[in-house]
């Protein structure tokens, strides 16, 4: 997008702004912020800088996976989210769990973003947004920027893609002005979370480890997670354990996901369940039990492996968000739990 068609579209959005104001009650603003925990002007500190909101945002965008997920289940429907680009059902960009929110919030699908080909910014600044959350997302020093040309940045607090989900509810919970309800939204999942594990006791105290994307013409290399990645911290949530070669392959190295050749298999002698993307056919898991060198790890030769189906709803789960925690964990378990139980 031109930087001139860009300063045009803030121009045009900070005018929205100042009109959408002329008609709040400042005593109703000042009861939200007390009853919310978030009185404004607010800084939020992230890896990327700082970012002061101003008032709190009326529009809400967001950019990226899931953060859209944190508004909407406090109630808040935001005016511009990514359509999603894995785990769609159906194919309209909008995941089930987030069009049941839709529906019961009874609200119209907010504009989708394609970002296949990287943030599309011009699409951001039409929706003219009081603040882009982005707490859960991958964004460059130059995302950054020119995001913030358009409306205040909420960024990830660390490194990219390894904001864990509590970290994503607080922190873009924190923008918008409703910290202590997403506080109270914690906590409801961690219950949640709690049952699930309860319901499957032979999770407790394996050790898992996640596989990262695997070519199946190609598996001289095994990729998995690191300690870094939310794939891999979920697992303790679940009551289960981070093996100890995954830990120390993530020491001095702030990247989520390592690979290691196949001829250095060994090391995952220490790992009693494998999971990560498969197929909807079973088809790498096949390749993979077959494959000479893979077929000794002592978790694939013994069949506590198992591959998350294709790009369905189901695949998303082990990346745990607001809205799917509540839809797909259960199944995620239990499939974990099924591989736990061949695990001597």
């Amino acid at each position: 997008m031109s930087s001139h068609r860009l300063r045009l579209l803030v121009v045009a959005a900070a005018l929205v702004g100042v009109s959408a104001c002329g008609g709040t009650s400042d005593t109703g603003n000042k009861a939200d912020e007390s009853r919310s925990g978030g009185a404004f002007p607010l800084t939020v500190e992230h890896a990327l800088g700082k970012t002061t909101i101003p008032a709190k945002p009326k529009r809400v965008a967001t950019v990226n996976w899931a953060n859209h997920e944190v508004p909407l289940a406090l109630g808040v429907v935001p005016v511009g989210m990514a359509a999603a680009n894995f785990g769609d059902d159906n194919d309209d960009g909008v995941l089930p769990w987030v069009e049941e929110k839709l529906d019961e919030l009874k609200a119209k699908t907010p504009v989708l973003f394609d970002e296949t080909d990287g943030i599309d910014f011009e699409a951001v600044a039409d929706t003219k947004p009081d603040v882009i959350l982005a707490a859960y997302s991958g964004l460059t020093k130059k995302d950054y920027e020119t995001l913030s040309e358009i409306a205040p940045v909420v960024a990830y607090p660390d490194a990219p893609w390894a904001t864990p989900w509590r970290e994503i509810i607080r922190t873009n919970s924190k923008a918008i002005g409703l910290a202590d309800e997403g506080e109270k939204l914690i906590k409801k999942l961690d219950g949640d979370i709690a049952k699930t594990a309860a319901k499957y006791p032979q999770l407790k105290g394996k050790s898992a480890m996640f596989m990262t994307h695997v070519d199946p013409n190609d598996v001289s290399e095994v990729g998995f997670y690191t300690t870094h990645d939310t794939r891999t911290q979920f697992f303790q949530d679940l009551g289960m354990k981070i093996p100890g070669s995954i830990a120390k392959a993530s020491e001095g190295t702030d990247k989520f996901a390592l690979t290691k050749s196949a001829e250095q298999i060994d090391a995952f002698d220490d790992v009693d369940i494998i999971t990560g993307y498969g197929d909807d056919t079973g088809e790498l898991l096949k390749t993979i039990t077959k494959d000479p060198l893979l077929s000794k790890i002592p978790a694939v030769g013994r069949g506590s492996t198992y591959l998350l189906p294709g790009s369905s709803p189901l695949a998303t789960a082990a990346n745990p968000t607001p809205l799917s925690i509540g839809y797909v964990l259960d199944d995620y378990a239990a499939a974990l739990a099924k591989a736990a139980d061949k695990v001597k």
